[in-house]
């Protein structure tokens, strides 16, 4: 699966030039594979001139293994945004990190109102670990991750997000408080089930995204992207034309240009197959 440049234009009926993916809840299904009709669609994308761009709120780390597996080459923007990484040459391109003052202030703001929080770290770089404060709940037993990691030990290096927990909110409400109570000292996204995330103010899919189109000689105008969490808000909003998985968050369906089936029946290959046969 290449995420190549594109070619001097797109093939009559195909009306984009850049398709981005979401990957949990979109391109991978939920066995963490690429169907052959998705891969087959992608290719054809590819052939008709467009570039394919794998936009996930996973760091590095957490991704690397997916894309070397699905053989994907090209640009990923990973980390919500925080990190445009060259799969092809396993190299990162850019970086952008958390002031972990505004973070930490922000973490005494939120709790101040809603109590302890569990706390994760994710360090920046190529092999950031992902530190588990106290009490936190791992993510996924297939993301590797340090547990039982000391507080004072979550701060020590530089990061480019943090996960946060509460023992009784949902994620929504935990989203929602957080970004009313420290929204001005940094973002806020939910991005799946029990991962509620604290990011660099400003910082949001759309932001990466852009960054690396603009490596590609790419625009907004240009872009179909596909998603399934709020965190996929802003991709949307950026993007000429934005695609929710059935399924999908009710924040992010409400916000969608359409509406396709789900990541475990194809969904981007049913938008990407109408599209090139120009219907």
């Amino acid at each position: 699966m290449s995420g190549t440049a594109p070619g001097p234009g797109t093939a009559p009926g195909f009306p984009f030039r850049l398709v981005a993916t979401d990957l949990d809840g979109t391109l991978l299904r939920s066995d963490d594979t690429v169907s052959a009709r998705t891969r087959d669609a992608l290719a054809a994308a590819t052939a008709a001139g467009a570039a394919h761009i794998v936009v996930t709120g996973r760091a590095v780390p957490w991704t690397r293994h997916i894309l070397d597996e699905l053989g994907y080459d090209g640009l990923a923007v990973c980390g919500q945004g925080s990190q445009v990484y060259h799969a092809g040459e396993h190299r990162l391109l850019t970086s952008v990190t958390l002031d972990r003052q505004q973070a930490r202030l922000a973490l005494e703001k939120i709790e101040t109102e809603t109590g302890p929080l569990a706390v994760a770290a994710s360090r920046d770089g190529l092999d950031g670990q992902v530190l588990l404060g106290p009490g936190y709940r791992p993510i996924g037993e297939e993301l590797p991750a340090v547990a039982g990691a000391d507080p004072d030990e979550l701060w020590a290096e530089p990061l480019n997000k943090l996960y946060i927990q509460h023992p009784e909110l949902d994620d929504d409400t935990l989203a929602d408080a957080a970004r009313r109570i420290a929204g001005d000292l940094v973002s806020v996204v939910m991005a799946g089930e029990g991962i509620v995330e604290l990011l660099p103010l400003g910082l949001s899919k759309a932001r990466g995204l852009s960054i690396a189109a603009r490596r590609l000689g790419l625009s907004a105008t240009a872009t179909i992207a596909f998603g399934d969490m709020p965190n996929d808000i802003p991709m949307f909003a950026w993007s000429a034309h934005g695609v929710a998985m059935a399924g999908a968050h009710p924040e992010l369906l409400a916000v969608a240009d359409e509406v396709t089936a789900s990541n475990d029946e194809d969904g981007i290959a049913v938008v990407l197959e109408r599209l090139l046969a120009g219907l």
